[in-house]
């Protein structure tokens, strides 16, 4: 189990871009696939990126493809949300999530993601 607290959100205007960091503690970080996900007020939580112990394997949701890229930093415990050309229909709740089991073919599977983050709001405007 790892413990996870997200940071870096807040409100920007459309075309603007924010980081997310999401701080890890808790032992083999670095055997975690590491994901964001957001939930929408009304909508259900869905993926955004996901990136697995092996850093250039990555997954995007295709709202996010070529605007956001994820990352990790296995010694430092961390893994980062780059969003670029931000969009009014990006804002959301944003969560890290670790799991133990989601590899490809399964990024987008919540149900295998056991840990995560309290959450840091997004919010862009027009």
């Amino acid at each position: 189990q790892v413990q996870l607290v997200e940071s870096g959100g807040g409100l920007v205007q459309t075309g603007d871009s924010l980081r997310l960091s999401c701080a890890s503690s808790g032992p083999s970080f670095s055997a975690y696939t590491m994901a964001w996900f957001r939930q929408a007020p009304g909508k259900e939580r869905e993926i955004v990126a996901a990136v697995n112990w092996v850093p250039r394997n990555t997954y995007y949701a295709e709202s996010a493809k070529g605007r956001f890229t994820i990352s990790r930093d296995n010694d430092k415990n961390m893994v980062y949300l780059q969003m670029n050309s931000l969009k009014v229909e990006d804002t959301a709740v944003y969560y890290c999530a670790a799991s133990l089991t989601a590899s490809d073919g399964s990024y987008a599977d919540t149900p295998r993601y056991n840990d995560w983050g309290q959450g840091t709001q997004v919010t862009v405007s027009s």
